[in-house]
């Protein structure tokens, strides 16, 4: 049976959330292989809402098993928290499972990246302050703190200790802070030990055998495709790999196991946080957007920043991570525009650009160039075939068909559950 990904095919907020939990009741393992609790996923069962920062989206889902791989990198404090949020609403929580390669997040990662953030001033990256990138920078540097460090006092507590006896020194001299104590940090790791053993498990070895059974694994990325710290808008990107590849290293699944690339792709654009976005709106249609889309950042609380639907970054999206499917969210939102503009290439001194410019000095001077489609005004929320769909409403599904290069294989018409098109089954 299949491994399949399903990922950002923006810079995340595509609403992944709901494509993994329609997915959530057909497959046995929903897998977090990439970022931390600087992801957001907004999950509507009925008439309820769930905000999930950390764990993988298929904890809502009865009789699947949702796993954090090695590729993440945990706050356990906001783990916890999370799970007890879940609990109290009277979700079973107990069959998560964690790898026990996840890197932990410190509260030495998290009081860096805020002081770097504040430090860099208009150069700043626009972080979420959590910490992440300080993690994963320690994780490269070989100096990192992982879940299994937890149950062994001795290796923990020589890893803090190491650690901090670097960072006091940048806190110190350089940001004029206070020095973290290593007995401080130590003390409250260890009690964080024995409220998730239970879920601590060997997650690469489980996954294989899962599909040596014939289960269905999904793996689920965070952030998104121009979020990338290899294959996005760098500088301003996450620190992991959200893209197809990062599934494989952050989840130990081998690449010739996995079957389905699927690409979320929202019907117009957003982002969050600082760097380029040349379709990107700051007028009423960008205010409209906002307002209807509900577009705040599930994790950061943050206005997300506008924009008409961009062809060009969907095109990349598709051939970076070799997408097999699109899962189309928020048509509904665009009910209402009498015309609606989508951007087909750019102009970059002078010249048409139907590419991604590798350069980000180009990117960073890309104009879109447009294609004005016509709009509807029939309520769409109640669709449940394409067919349902409003001539213009089709037309423009098809037209995004076309220009970014897979097929369009469900169609989100409201946030709710049941409010998809499924055109084609991912599974």
């Amino acid at each position: 049976m299949p491994a399949l990904v399903l990922l950002g095919a923006q810079w995340g907020d595509e609403g992944k959330g709901k494509a993994t939990d329609l997915l959530g009741g057909s497959v046995d393992y929903v897998v977090r292989y990439q970022g931390g609790n600087n992801a957001g996923h907004t999950v509507v069962v009925g008439d309820q809402k769930y905000a999930l920062h950390l764990l993988p989206s298929g904890i809502l889902s009865p009789g699947c098993t949702p796993v954090i791989g090695n590729g993440v990198v945990v706050d356990p404090a906001v783990l916890l928290s999370e799970l007890s949020g879940l609990q109290a609403r009277g979700v079973d929580t107990s069959k998560l499972l964690i790898s026990g390669n996840a890197h932990l997040i410190t509260p030495y990662h998290q009081t860096i990246d805020k002081v770097t953030e504040r430090f860099l001033g208009k150069r700043r990256i626009g972080t979420t302050g959590r910490g992440i990138g300080p993690a994963y920078a320690d994780k490269i540097n070989r100096v990192g703190v992982r879940v299994q460090d937890l149950f062994d006092e001795s290796i923990l507590r020589q890893k803090i200790e190491a650690a901090l006896d670097d960072k006091n020194q940048i806190l110190v001299k350089i940001f004029n802070r206070r020095a973290i104590t290593a007995d401080q940090v130590v003390e409250e790791y260890l009690g964080y030990a024995e409220q998730i053993k239970d879920f601590v498990a060997d997650t690469t070895l489980v996954l294989n055998k899962a599909l040596d059974e014939e289960k269905v694994v999904l793996l689920e990325g965070g952030q998104g495709t121009l979020l990338d710290v290899d294959h996005g808008t760098y500088p301003f990107v996450t620190s992991s790999n959200p893209t197809a590849g990062g599934a494989c290293t952050g989840s130990g699944i081998g690449p010739t196991r996995i079957t389905r690339s699927i690409g979320i792709l929202k019907a117009y654009t957003t982002r969050v946080g600082a760097g380029p976005f040349p379709t990107e709106l700051f007028d009423e249609d960008g205010e409209a957007l906002r307002r209807i889309g509900g577009e705040r950042g599930v994790t950061t609380g943050r206005d997300r920043r506008c924009g008409w639907f961009d062809a060009v970054i969907a095109r990349y999206a598709t051939r970076v991570n070799g997408l097999t499917d699109f899962f189309l969210t928020k048509l509904d939102v665009l009910t209402g525009w009498e015309r609606i503009p989508v951007c087909v290439a750019y102009e970059i001194d002078g010249e048409r650009v139907e590419e991604l410019p590798y350069s980000q000095t180009d990117f960073h001077h890309a104009k879109p160039v447009y294609e004005t489609l016509p709009g509807w005004t029939e309520d769409i929320t109640k669709a449940k075939s394409f067919d349902d769909l409003p001539k213009n409403a089709k037309a423009y599904v098809k037209a995004l068909e076309e220009m970014s290069g897979a097929p369009i294989s469900a169609i989100g018409v409201g946030p709710g559950r049941d409010e998809t098109i499924e055109i084609n089954s991912f599974l």
